[in-house]
């Protein structure tokens, strides 16, 4: 069987020494430790420290590039990664990066996450992908998505079938790792 594969969005900005860098390399390590693979955009920042959590715990770290950022910002995949895939454009990246997951996370973030959160989430909604767990980690996120959810603009209200939240790297790890147990999902994983 596959591991399972858990896609990390976040910021390119952050460095070594950062809260959200450092946490984000707690938790690529405790998600390596907990048997899964590690997805993120493949670069600098939130991505790289995932990336050296996860394989500083001898974990399969996945880097999904882009010629689009890549040549743009004249910058190369992180050191971390045991396997790269690189994609023309961005829409192609950030599919890859969502239909291959069995879930999701979105540290702190600029537009670039903010656009990869709406797609996610989105896809999740409409039943275009399975149900999956999808935690946005830190206040920003949280703020922004618990006000979006108390409008009219989102059926429902809030559904933590779609997105929760977490404020330190434990948690996040437990709603990832032990999201079938707290939806009390008694059907087979969606994704082998």
């Amino acid at each position: 069987m596959a591991l399972k594969i858990i896609t990390v969005f976040g910021s390119s900005q952050v460095r070594p020494g950062d809260m959200v860098y450092e946490d984000a390399e707690t938790i690529g390590r405790g998600l390596a430790q907990a048997g899964y693979a590690v997805m993120s955009g493949g670069y600098k920042g939130v991505m790289e420290a995932v990336s050296k959590g996860a394989r500083e715990a001898g974990g399969h770290v996945i880097g999904v590039t882009t010629d689009q950022i890549g040549s743009t910002f004249a910058i190369q995949p992180n050191t971390w990664l045991t396997e790269i895939h690189n994609y023309a454009f961005l829409r192609d990246r950030l599919l890859h990066m969502v239909e291959r997951a069995d879930g999701y996370l979105a540290m702190p973030g600029g537009v670039g996450t903010l656009h990869e959160i709406a797609e996610t989430w989105e896809l999740l909604r409409i039943d275009v992908l399975p149900r999956r767990p999808f935690v946005v980690y830190g206040e920003m996120w949280t703020m922004l998505i618990s006000e979006l959810q108390a409008t009219r603009f989102v059926p429902g209200g809030f559904d933590e079938r779609y997105v929760t939240w977490a404020m330190q790297p434990a948690d996040a790890l437990d709603l990832l790792c032990n999201w079938r147990q707290r939806m009390k999902l008694d059907a087979p994983p969606d994704v082998d």
